[in-house]
């Protein structure tokens, strides 16, 4: 029998599913974008943070600063956007969280000078001319486009308002199972100028590793309540994984090997190859001094290193037997720990190591490797450095709330902790 085709019916059926599907579209989280391969060094500063995810003070200043290597003095714009705790979109319109105007173009830039690698540096300052004030605690992005207005890269920041306190101690894990593994981090939560309505609900936490959004662990909930303060004392719901210290290279003279630099090399540009790592996951724990991820821009007799450091290629080699199903990328704060095809290392049959070579602007660099599953993208932190509960990190605790009836998440404190005391 012939089927009955009812156009109608095959067209309300298919509308309903676009109403089904459009909410978890509008809700959908805000990722970073990762820049193309001719931008290198994103760079936040403020007076209290360098790196790659500054959390500033409501009305403090903010510096981002990239280098564009082609050479081609293009002009990018920026703009601003608000997110809730979750990296959903904020409800708010742009002027009641934004004085001025953004989408504007990025006015301030030099070329490099005297390098092998010809670049352009680029700084945008927030408060400036154009966009004069954030008016809003809470996370912002941040996106880069070019004159053609596509999509450069996007970058995560923090903004906060000083009206709690915020106790953090790194303790060893209460999970026996991975006590030499794991650390994990206890919160207290004070005020005076805030009555907290219903913490359970208006009360959300974000605690961070190393800068790593990646790795870290987001809304848990107060245990206790003690008079003004909140208490989280969890046995494994705020346990991280304790890593290894980052291992570490400098090259900010470029014309002589240098701490991890094994020799060096110029072809149409300077050329660093770093001493071969090895696994040292099952190895015993070996403290070594490092910026938890970080980098730092130098350069040996350079005045200004913004536009005088250069770019080398940085040639990275692991010893260790090939993987199956499984992948190995470099991994640390110079891309905002992203997994991207750039950092992914290849195997050498003849060498039995895993290799990859990228551009580095000269300094002082943190980096790891980690495996990651090529069918799930699971990413092993562990995998290649192992676990440790001495090692040394540092965690940034956010408190965002949200009173009842309330439009948007306000960060209403900001704490700190390091490992180096940790306790059992």
């Amino acid at each position: 029998m012939p089927q009955n085709h009812n156009p109608i019916m095959k067209n309300n059926l298919y509308s309903l599913l676009l109403l089904l599907m459009l909410p978890s579209v509008l809700i959908s989280q805000a990722e970073e974008v990762n820049p193309p391969d001719f931008i290198k060094t994103i760079t936040f500063k403020s007076n209290t943070t360098q790196g790659q995810l500054p959390v500033l003070k409501l009305g403090e200043r903010l510096f981002l600063e990239f280098d564009a290597l082609n050479a081609n003095e293009e002009d990018f714009y920026y703009v601003i956007e608000h997110y809730n705790f979750d990296w959903t979109p904020s409800v708010l319109a742009k002027a009641e969280y934004l004085k001025g105007l953004d989408n504007q173009r990025i006015l301030t830039y030099e070329n490099s000078f005297n390098t092998y690698q010809v670049y352009s540096h680029y700084t945008l300052q927030i408060p400036n001319i154009q966009t004069r004030a954030l008016l809003k605690s809470g996370n912002y992005m941040i996106s880069i486009y070019d004159e053609y207005d596509e999509l450069m890269f996007s970058r995560k920041f923090m903004v906060y308002e000083d009206l709690v306190n915020v106790g953090a101690r790194v303790k060893r894990s209460r999970d026996v199972s991975v006590i030499n593994e794991k650390q994990s981090v206890d919160l207290v939560i004070a005020t005076n100028s805030i009555n907290f309505n219903n913490p359970l609900e208006t009360i959300k936490t974000l605690i961070i590793q190393n800068n790593n959004l990646n790795t870290s662990i987001s809304d848990l909930k107060p245990q206790y309540t003690l008079g003004n303060e909140l208490i989280y004392r969890y046995d494994t719901e705020s346990a991280f994984w304790g890593g290894n210290e980052f291992f570490w290279f400098e090259n900010k003279d470029v014309r002589t090997s240098n701490v991890g630099v094994q020799f060096i090399d110029l072809k149409d540009i300077y050329q660093s190859y770093l001493y071969t790592n090895i696994a040292r996951n099952g190895r015993p724990y070996t403290y070594n001094p490092d910026l938890n991820g970080n980098f730092q821009v130098t350069a040996a007799d350079r005045i200004n290193t913004d536009i005088e450091a250069d770019y080398t290629m940085v040639h990275f080699s692991l010893l260790q037997d090939e993987l199956i199903d499984k992948d190995i990328y470099v991994y640390g704060n110079f891309n905002a720990y992203a997994i991207e095809p750039l950092t992914k290392m290849e195997y050498n049959t003849e060498s039995r190591k895993y290799e990859v070579s990228f551009r580095l602007k000269q300094g002082f660099y943190n980096y790891k490797y980690v495996v990651v599953d090529s069918e799930t993208n699971e990413i092993d932190e562990g995998a290649v450095s192992g676990n440790y509960w001495q090692t040394e990190n540092d965690y940034k605790v956010l408190v965002y709330y949200r009173d009842l009836g309330a439009r948007y998440d306000r960060l209403i404190g900001y704490g700190e902790a390091s490992s180096v005391n940790i306790s059992n």
